[in-house]
């Protein structure tokens, strides 16, 4: 029995919610909305819920081009054993991923697994760059047919998670980018890529480059207080492109915690294991070897001592260093 034909097993006779992390990216929204269209072809009906504010210009357009039906909530209230959550693009117990109180939780990710969690139904595959991969394959491999606005979104989900197939892209990404480009719809595609970075965003490029320190190759940057996730992560990118910087770390202090943006390319070294153990105790973090985020909630760090850039950049070097020396 195929993934999906399981997945439809445990959704029979269920009210179905679709849940990503908060405040999505493009292909976590790739996903959900292609997951949605996919189980709707099998008759179930299901709706997409997202939590927190949808941050980037450009994922915006992709909403609105794609005609992407999103939900705005913070709970699902009324749980009962009737319903099940499929948490997409993420997984339960991350701290950017709402409460989840529902007994009946499926997943469908691409993330390392940090916290061991039991779900009715797991497809977790950290080999693949994007989450829109293994959407995609449900749909191949079940010879379901794919109108041109999942196509497009699949597409851009994997163009953005993989950098354009250069970071992170395992052999099925690059194979499902290929089938896709040919079904997707190139012009849209293409209006949601252009002018996708807004004036009041420069800011936080202009902090985050005025405060860049480089450690032999450990590139750390302030982008500047409430600095979105989205913009953090396309800042860090940036970061690599800088010739002396090959391991980058972006921060942020917000009114309620510190979140932090890392991408690697070096070999040696795995983002999600280092941004976890420089966290641990103290906050959460995870993610791939080439890129992962951390989050830190200053309503709980009151007694340590993270203020300072210093104390930050020492707690990731100090991870670093034991991330080596275990090597």
């Amino acid at each position: 029995m195929s993934k999906l034909n399981k997945l439809i097993e445990k959704l029979k006779n269920k009210e179905v919610f679709i849940q990503t992390h908060n405040n999505p990216d493009p292909d976590a929204i790739a996903s959900s909305f292609a997951l949605k269209k996919l189980l709707k072809s099998k008759g179930i009906e299901a709706t997409f819920y997202c939590t927190g504010e949808i941050e980037r210009y450009s994922t915006k357009k992709m909403i609105e081009l794609l005609n992407i039906n999103i939900e705005y909530i913070n709970t699902i209230d009324n749980l009962n054993k009737d319903m099940v959550i499929i948490v997409v693009d993420a997984q339960k117990n991350n701290k950017n991923v709402s409460d989840i109180s529902c007994e009946n939780v499926a997943c469908i990710d691409h993330h390392p697994i940090f916290v061991e969690e039991k779900y009715i139904f797991e497809d977790i595959r950290d080999e693949y760059g994007a989450c829109s991969s293994i959407i995609a394959e449900y749909y191949f491999e079940n010879n379901v047919e794919m109108d041109i606005n999942v196509a497009t979104a699949l597409l851009y989900g994997i163009k953005m998670d993989t950098l354009d197939l250069s970071r992170g892209a395992s052999e099925k990404d690059i194979e499902y980018y290929c089938f896709l480009y040919k079904k997707a719809n190139i012009n849209i595609l293409n209006k949601i890529l252009r002018n996708n970075l807004e004036i009041k965003e420069i800011a936080a490029y202009s902090n985050a480059i005025e405060s860049i320190r480089v450690f032999e190759g450990i590139g750390f940057a302030d982008a500047g207080a409430n600095c979105t996730d989205s913009l953090l992560a396309c800042i860090s990118d940036f970061m690599l492109s800088i010739k002396e910087i090959d391991f980058a770390v972006v921060y942020s202090k917000r009114e309620k915690d510190y979140k932090f943006s890392i991408r690697n390319e070096m070999d040696e070294l795995d983002a999600g294991k280092i941004v976890n153990n420089a966290l641990s105790g103290i906050g959460n973090g995870g993610g791939h070897k080439e890129m992962a985020g951390g989050l830190i909630s200053l309503d709980k760090t009151k007694d340590i001592v993270i203020s300072t850039e210093d104390a930050i950049i020492n707690k990731f070097l100090k991870s670093i260093k034991e991330y080596r020396n275990i090597l």
